[in-house]
């Protein structure tokens, strides 16, 4: 099992800060070296199955998050309820 919380956070250190990774999907995927554009958001949405509000909204960058950290969670990573909620 990893620690994603413990893992973000060491990496968000080595890189100055990574912005608020916690609940900003931007700010993680940009944290984890990954395309943050709004297409590679609208296909990360449709590969979760994620379809919470217009692409690129506050509301769907949200459930964006939390599903990301739910599927973290579900293949075995221990994600903090901080990262969850």
């Amino acid at each position: 099992q990893v620690d994603v919380g413990a893992v973000l956070s060491e990496m968000a250190d080595m890189k100055g800060g990574g912005g608020n990774y916690t609940t900003s999907i931007v700010d993680l995927l940009k944290l984890l070296d990954l395309d943050s554009s709004l297409s590679a958001r609208k296909e990360l949405a449709q590969e979760l199955g994620v379809h919470a509000g217009d692409d690129g909204s506050a509301e769907q960058n949200i459930a964006l998050h939390k599903a990301v950290m739910a599927k973290l969670a579900e293949n075995g990573g221990v994600v903090p309820d901080s990262l969850r909620n």
